[in-house]
C-alpha cells in the first residue's frame, strides 16, 4: 500500500476515534435527568464539537498554521467546557481527550506539553467549581494519567507513521540510485570498451609498424645487394632476407596477440632495460648506429608504465629509420631519484616540421596522460629530433 493510502486510513481512523469518544461521552449523560432544553443544547454543542474536531481539524493539519491551530484549540476547549457545565460534570470530561492527540499532531512539542497541562488544570478547576475540591482532588489522581496515555500513544503512532514515510522515501531513493548506478555502469562499460579499442589500435600500429619498417629496410638492402650482381655479396643478401623473414614471423605473431587482446607485454618476460636493448639491437641491425644507456638505480615499474616506455622507444626508433634520414641515435633510460622515469631519444636527422600530428605520437601522449605523465618533442629544422617521455612514480606495489 502506498503512502497516500496509509494517510487516508489514518485520517479516517482518527475521525472515527474522535467521533466515537464524543458519542460515548454523550451517551453517559443520557441516564441523568436533564431538561429537554438542556439536552437539546448539549446535543447541538456536541455535534458542533464533533464536526469541528473532524473536518475542521483536517483543514488545520493541512494548512499547518500555528495561529489557526491555537484558535481551533481555544474554540474546542470552550465548547467542551460549555458542554461540561451543561451536563453538570457528567462523563463529558472525556470529550477533551481527543484534543490531546490533536495537540501532539499539530503543535510543537513544547506547545503540546503546555496544552496538556492547561487541559488538566482546566478540567480540575471545572470539577472543583461544580463538585467541590474533593472531586477536584480525585480528578488529579486519574485525569493526568489519561492525558499522558493519549499523548504518548499519539506520539508513538506519529513516530511510526514518520518512520514508515521515511522508509518509503529511502526505498524510492534507493531505487533511483540503483537506476543511476545501472546507467553509470553502462557508461563505464562503453568507456572501457572505447579505451580498449584505442589501446588495441595503438598496439597494432606500434608493433606492426615497427616490424614492417624493419622488414622493408632489410628487403631493400637485399635488393640493392642483388642488383650489384656481385656473387661475393650474396651471403649478405641472403642474411637480410632471412632477417626480414624472421621479423615478418615475429610481426605476425605480435599482431595476432594484439587482435586477441591477450597479448603479453614485451616487458613481462624480461626487465624493461633488456626489452629496450633488444629494440636497439634491431635498429643497429637495420643500419642505424644507436647508443643506449641506462642511468640511475633500476627499479621495477608498473606494467602500464613499462609498456608505455617500451612503446615510446619502439615508436621513436621506427620513426627515425622511416623519416629522419639519420645515421646516429642516442637512447637514454633514466631512473631519477625523485621516482620519475625519463626516456630520451635523440637523432641527427633532418628533423620534423610537425612533431605532434603523427598517429604514433598521439598514441604515446594518450598512454602517458593516462599515467599522469607527459610527452615532449623538440625538432629544430635540420638539427635532428628529440623525444622525451616522462612518467611520475610508477613503482610496483
Amino acid at each position: 500500500m502506498n503512502l497516500s493510502g496509509l494517510q487516508r486510513i489514518n485520517q479516517y481512523g482518527g475521525h472515527l476515534a474522535f467521533a466515537a469518544t464524543v458519542f460515548a461521552a454523550f451517551l453517559s449523560v443520557l441516564p441523568n435527568a436533564l431538561l429537554s432544553a438542556t439536552l437539546a443544547a448539549l446535543t447541538l454543542v456536541c455535534s458542533v464539537y464533533m464536526l469541528v474536531g473532524t473536518y475542521g481539524f483536517e483543514q488545520i493539519a493541512r494548512w499547518q498554521s500555528l495561529p489557526l491551530a491555537l484558535a481551533y484549540f481555544v474554540f474546542q476547549l470552550a465548547l467542551s467546557t460549555f458542554a461540561f457545565y451543561l451536563s453538570r460534570g457528567s462523563g463529558l470530561w472525556l470529550m477533551a481527550l481527543p484534543l490531546v492527540a490533536h495537540a501532539v499532531m499539530v503543535l510543537p512539542r513544547w506547545g503540546a506539553l503546555l496544552f496538556c497541562a492547561l487541559l488538566v488544570g482546566l478540567t480540575t478547576l471545572n470539577f472543583g467549581l461544580i463538585g467541590g475540591w474533593a472531586a477536584a482532588s480525585q480528578v488529579l489522581t486519574s485525569y493526568p494519567a489519561a492525558v499522558a496515555f493519549v499523548a504518548l500513544f499519539t506520539q508513538v503512532a506519529r513516530d511510526e507513521q514518520k518512520a514508515r514515510a521515511k522508509g518509503d522515501q529511502l526505498a524510492a531513493e534507493l531505487r533511483e540510485a540503483n537506476r543511476k548506478l545501472r546507467e553509470y555502469a553502462a557508461q563505464v562499460e562503453d568507456l572501457a570498451t572505447t579505451q580498449e579499442r584505442n589501446r588495441l589500435a595503438r598496439e597494432i600500429h606500434d608493433s606492426l609498424g615497427h616490424y614492417l619498417t624493419v622488414i622493408n629496410m632489410q628487403l631493400s638492402a637485399a635488393k640493392a645487394t642483388l642488383e650489384t650482381h656481385d656473387a661475393s655479396r650474396l651471403p649478405t643478401a641472403v642474411a637480410a632476407v632471412g632477417k626480414a623473414q624472421q621479423l615478418a614471423q615475429d610481426g605476425l605473431a605480435d599482431v595476432r596477440r594484439s587482435v586477441a587482446a591477450l597479448r603479453a607485454s614485451p616487458t613481462e618476460a624480461r626487465p624493461l632495460p633488456e626489452a629496450i636493448a633488444a629494440l636497439v639491437e634491431t635498429s643497429r641491425a637495420a643500419g642505424l648506429a644507436t647508443t643506449y644507456t641506462v642511468q640511475g638505480v633500476v627499479r621495477p615499474l608498473s606494467a602500464p608504465a613499462e609498456l608505455t616506455l617500451y612503446r615510446a622507444a619502439q615508436e621513436g626508433l621506427t620513426n627515425i629509420r622511416k623519416h629522419a634520414q639519420a645515421t646516429q641515435a642516442t637512447l637514454d633510460l633514466i631512473y631519477q631519484a625523485d621516482g620519475t622515469t625519463l626516456l630520451v631519444l635523440n637523432d641527427n636527422g633532418v628533423g620534423a616540421t610537425s612533431a605532434s600530428s603523427g598517429f604514433g605520437l598521439v598514441g604515446l601522449r594518450e598512454r602517458a596522460q593516462l599515467l599522469g605523465g607527459a610527452v615532449r618533442t623538440h625538432s629544430p629544422p635540420g638539427a635532428g629530433f628529440r623525444l622525451e617521455v616522462e612518467l611520475p612514480g610508477q613503482e610496483m606495489a
